[in-house]
C-alpha cells in the first residue's frame, strides 16, 4: 500500500481529499495534520468521515509528514513552499494551494503578497497545450515528484474554452467569463459575509474588475492552449449553495470559422476523457449533476447574431476543482491508473 499524509486536513479541501482516499484501493491514510485544529479528533471537525473519526490531528511539521510516499498539502496560499522545500525528492508532493501554479513571477507579485516560490508541473491532465491537435498537459505529470493542483475556477473555465482556442475557432482577445461558486470555495474560516443569513436567497459579485487571484492562472492556461496571449475579463459571483461552480464563458468566433464546425473541436478534445464530458446538444450543465464527482460537464452554443461562442461548464469545486484533481494527479505521479479511487457519478437529488 502507498502511504499518504494530508496537511491541512481540517479544512474543506483536506476533508475532501480524505473522503476520496478512503475509497482508494492502493492508498492508505497516514498522518493527518492541521494548524489551529491540531490536537482535535478528526470526527469533531469532519463528522462525515466516520471511518477516521478517532484519528487525532497532528501539528503540520516536516517530521510528521516525513516517511510517506505522497503528501497532499491543503494549506492556505503562501504556506506550501517552505514546507515542501524540506520534504525530500523521494516523496511525491501534491500542492492544492496556489504557490506553484503560475509561471510568471510578475503575475504572482501582482495578485499575491508573498514572493514567487517557483513553478511545478501543472496538474490539469486534460488541458490542451497547443503543441498539437490533442496534445495535453497529462504528458508532464507521469512520475512527476511535485505537482501544482489547479484552482477551482481555472478548472471550469480552462476546460470550457481551451478546445476552441487550440483549434483556432475562437479569438484570444475578447474572452469574458462570469462564474458562480458555492461558499465552500472561500474555505472553512468564519467570515461574516458567508453566514447563512447573508448568503441564503441572495447572489453577489466579488473580485470585480480583474482583481480575482485566479485571473492570471486562467489566462496562463488559455494562452498555452491558444499559442497566443489570451486576455480574460473574469467576474466571480457567490451563489447560495455549499459547493459547485457554473462558469459561463464567451469568446468571439474566429473569422472564417463556420458555426456548424465549432462543436467538433470540443468533441475531438474530450472524446477519450474519463472526467470531462461534452453533453448532448440541447442539454446544459447543472452544478447538481456533478456534485461529489470528479466530472466536468460542458456544453456550447454559437450565438451567430453576436458572432460569439458561449460555453458553459459545471464542476464541483471541492472534488474535480480541488481534491479530485489532487488524487488524479497523484495517481499519474505514482504510476497508477488515472481514474483509480475517483467518483465518476454525481450525487442526486
Amino acid at each position: 500500500m502507498i502511504r499518504a499524509a494530508v496537511a491541512g486536513a481540517s479544512g474543506y479541501a483536506g476533508g475532501e481529499i480524505l473522503r476520496l482516499l478512503l475509497a482508494h484501493p492502493h492508498i492508505e491514510i497516514g498522518a493527518v495534520t492541521a494548524g489551529g485544529n491540531a490536537g482535535e479528533l478528526l470526527g469533531a471537525v469532519h463528522p462525515h468521515l466516520t471511518p477516521l473519526r478517532e484519528r487525532r490531528l497532528a501539528d503540520t511539521t516536516v517530521d510528521v509528514l516525513s516517511g510517506h510516499d505522497v503528501v497532499f498539502l491543503a494549506l492556505p496560499h503562501g504556506h506550501s513552499a517552505a514546507l515542501a522545500a524540506q520534504l525530500g525528492d523521494d516523496v511525491v508532493v501534491i500542492d492544492c494551494g496556489a504557490d506553484f501554479r503560475l509561471e510568471s513571477a510578475d503575475a504572482w507579485s501582482e495578485f499575491y503578497d508573498t514572493s514567487h516560490a517557483g513553478t511545478w508541473p501543472y496538474g490539469m491532465p486534460e488541458l490542451l497545450t497547443g503543441s498539437g491537435p490533442v496534445a495535453k498537459q497529462r504528458a508532464a505529470l507521469g512520475r512527476a515528484r511535485r505537482i501544482a493542483v489547479p484552482g477551482c475556477y481555472p478548472t471550469a473555465v480552462s476546460l470550457a474554452l481551451a478546445p476552441g482556442l487550440a483549434a483556432g475557432a475562437l479569438t484570444p482577445d475578447d474572452v469574458v467569463v462570469v462564474a458562480a461558486s458555492g461558499t465552500s470555495g472561500a474555505g472553512k474560516g468564519l467570515k461574516p459575509h458567508l453566514l447563512g443569513s447573508e448568503v441564503m436567497g441572495s447572489m453577489s459579485p466579488y473580485g470585480v474588475g480583474g482583481v480575482h487571484r485566479h485571473t492570471p492562472e486562467i489566462e496562463q492556461n488559455l494562452s498555452r492552449a491558444a499559442g497566443a496571449t489570451v486576455t480574460v475579463s473574469f467576474t466571480p459571483t457567490l451563489a447560495p449553495m455549499a459547493r459547485g461552480i457554473l462558469a459561463t464563458c464567451t469568446a468571439r468566433l474566429a473569422p472564417g470559422t463556420e458555426a456548424a464546425s465549432v462543436r467538433a473541436a470540443w468533441e475531438q478534445a474530450y472524446a477519450d476523457e474519463a472526467f470531462v464530458h461534452l453533453l448532448p446538444e440541447g442539454q446544459w450543465p447543472r452544478t447538481a449533476d456533478v456534485l461529489g464527482s470528479n466530472n466536468v460537464h460542458v456544453q456550447l452554443a454559437v450565438d451567430e447574431r453576436a458572432g460569439r461562442v458561449v460555453v458553459v461548464a459545471a464542476v464541483d469545486n471541492l472534488t474535480k476543482g480541488t481534491a479530485g484533481a489532487a488524487v488524479q494527479c497523484a495517481n499519474l505521479a505514482l504510476g497508477l491508473e488515472e481514474t483509480t479511487g475517483l467518483p465518476v457519478a454525481g450525487v442526486a437529488p
